[in-house]
């Protein structure tokens, strides 16, 4: 059964139905099972789930506040289309976002942070030599990343990185096999990252982190030219 049918049949309240059609429709999304530019039916997605629509509406309210859907005048909401210019938009918002985020990471986390943060760097090194040191695997990239906001204790940021751009990255890297894992340096660059954090440092911080995006930005601006 696919993640998409999963609450097909199942009843639950209003509430907390629409956070689960919201998840489900999510992932959807993201992997693909939805394509991009899809008019979303509401009546079709309320037999598909065997769900009323009101829960539905406000799924698909909660995904235009993640960017995952647009609405479109006269033709109502359609999954958004990952365009190179968009993805590259993405990365520059990305690249201003987290470099303030790491910035106060170095100013705000505490020390249980920053070794959680070593331990995930750990674990990453132990990924890269069982894969012959070829990759840092992406959900360990978004689990380093997120820390790392979270760290940065500022709630705006955290939003608009976490409930907002990281979706649309997620989607694109689930859906581009070229830009799903992370490459050799990133492992580098990461403990750089944490190296200042732990230093106290916020320009070094902002400075690493910058650089750090910019050449995943780089990599997926050649790849997809």
């Amino acid at each position: 059964m696919s993640e998409f049918a999963v609450l097909s049949g199942v009843t639950h309240s209003s509430s907390t139905l629409g956070g689960e059609l919201t998840d489900t429709l999510r992932d959807a999304i993201i992997t693909g099972e939805i394509a991009q530019g899809s008019k979303l039916s509401e009546t079709k997605l309320a037999k598909k789930l065997d769900v009323s629509r009101g829960p539905l509406r406000e799924a698909i309210r909660r995904l235009e506040g993640m960017n995952l859907i647009q609405h479109v005048p006269q033709q109502g909401a359609r999954v958004v289309m990952l365009s190179k210019a968009l993805i590259l938009q993405i990365y520059d918002a990305r690249e201003a976002l987290e470099s303030k985020a790491v910035a106060l990471a170095a100013e705000q986390m505490t020390s249980p942070e920053i070794d959680e943060l070593h331990r995930l760097i750990d674990a990453q090194s132990k990924q890269m030599r069982e894969n012959s040191g070829a990759f840092v695997p992406a959900e360990s990239d978004y689990a380093f990343h997120e820390m790392v906001v979270r760290g940065s204790k500022n709630k705006v940021i955290e939003r608009a990185l976490l409930h907002e751009l990281y979706n649309l990255i997620k989607m694109f890297r689930y859906q581009n096999e070229f830009a799903n894992t992370s490459s050799t340096n990133s492992l580098v660059e990461h403990r750089q990252i944490v190296y200042a954090i732990e230093q106290r440092d916020p320009v070094l911080a902002e400075v690493t982190m910058r650089r750090h995006i910019v050449h995943a930005r780089a990599r997926i601006e050649r790849r997809m030219s």
